[in-house]
């Protein structure tokens, strides 16, 4: 049976050793926190996870132990193709799809690469659905590099139509946009997710099943709880919806370093060298440290006061999770 693509769903950071090694160990911790802290599935081989600058050995690689460290209990999910040319998109998707992740996601501005319009889009997904194994759930993601390109309607509708699409990564930023799409998709297997936190509550509400933006790198219970308990609690839901709004703000102050220095600070790994943002974030971003300090102050604070609203809700994990060993 298809494992469920819903829920809170982080796009992975991918950290790295001094030398510039990708950190399996720091990774094998960084799975434990996601899964700790509530998250319902994983996004593996992302723009979070720097997939632009990886070899393809190495989004392979990266792949196949997110997988592993996950053993089962959560889905993991992955992109990885990058190229242009359809034939090198083709081997870079079925070199991820061997790893045996549970789904794998397709890049909206890979298709029709070159921008011709038209029926290009559909030819080209249509031209890699022959060819990819018939087994493996697939999904959608928007990325907005190298460019956004949001899905049609009619090109959602021949996805949800195929039966093929069990998951969308809507980067359309808009309330509207993601009801339409809801509706568009209602009774397919293909889920709405959206990816903005400026709209995530109120997506929610409208049938988004979920979230997967970059703020599940630091606070993923806190979206988990305003999924599954805000009923109950609509006024703490409201205004918990605002302080995540707001913390997404920092996103544009050096991400994915961002988030390293975040999980460097809670123990997850130690290196926060990124190969998307080479520059030194404190210096091009005053008070960064500060704005930091501010926003672990409002998660824990958050934390506390829905805690409060359910004992048997597992207690967050601040810091490193497991003693497990990894290579």
């Amino acid at each position: 049976m298809t494992k469920k693509i819903e829920g809170i769903i982080p796009v992975m950071i991918t950290p790295f050793t001094a030398n510039g090694q990708i950190d399996y160990p720091g990774l094998g911790r960084l799975v434990e926190w996601y899964i700790d802290n509530g998250s319902d599935a994983l996004f593996a081989v992302c723009q979070s996870s720097e997939m632009q600058y990886l070899s393809l050995e190495e989004r392979v690689e990266l792949a196949a132990f997110v997988r592993q460290a996950a053993a089962g209990r959560v889905p993991v999910i992955a992109s990885g193709h990058i190229s242009e040319s359809l034939d090198d998109q083709l081997a870079e998707l079925t070199a991820i799809a061997a790893t045996g992740v549970d789904g794998m996601v397709l890049v909206t501005n890979r298709l029709d690469a070159r921008q011709e319009g038209g029926s290009k889009f559909i030819d080209d997904l249509s031209w890699l659905l022959d060819r990819l194994p018939k087994h493996i759930p697939l999904g959608l993601y928007e990325c907005p590099a190298p460019y956004r390109r949001l899905l049609t309607d009619d090109e959602l509708t021949f996805c949800a139509g195929s039966g093929r699409f069990v998951i969308l990564k809507d980067v359309s930023c808009d309330l509207e946009t993601v009801k339409r799409r809801v509706a568009l998709t209602r009774g397919t297997p293909l889920a709405i997710v959206n990816a903005n936190a400026a709209i995530a509550y109120d997506a929610m509400k409208a049938g988004s099943r979920g979230f997967t933006g970059v703020f599940t790198n630091f606070h993923p219970d806190l979206y988990k709880w305003l999924m599954t308990e805000d009923a109950g609690h609509p006024a703490l839901a409201d205004e918990l919806s605002v302080y995540l709004a707001l913390s997404a703000m920092a996103e544009p102050m050096g991400y994915p370093k961002l988030a390293k220095f975040y999980h460097q600070r809670l123990g997850t790994f130690s290196c926060t060298d990124s190969r998307a943002v080479t520059f030194d974030i404190h210096e091009k971003f005053w008070a960064l440290d500060a704005l930091i300090d501010k926003i672990v102050e409002g998660t824990e604070h958050y934390r506390r006061r829905v805690a409060h609203t359910r004992a048997s809700y597992p207690a967050p994990i601040s810091g490193t999770a497991s003693s497990r060993s990894y290579r």
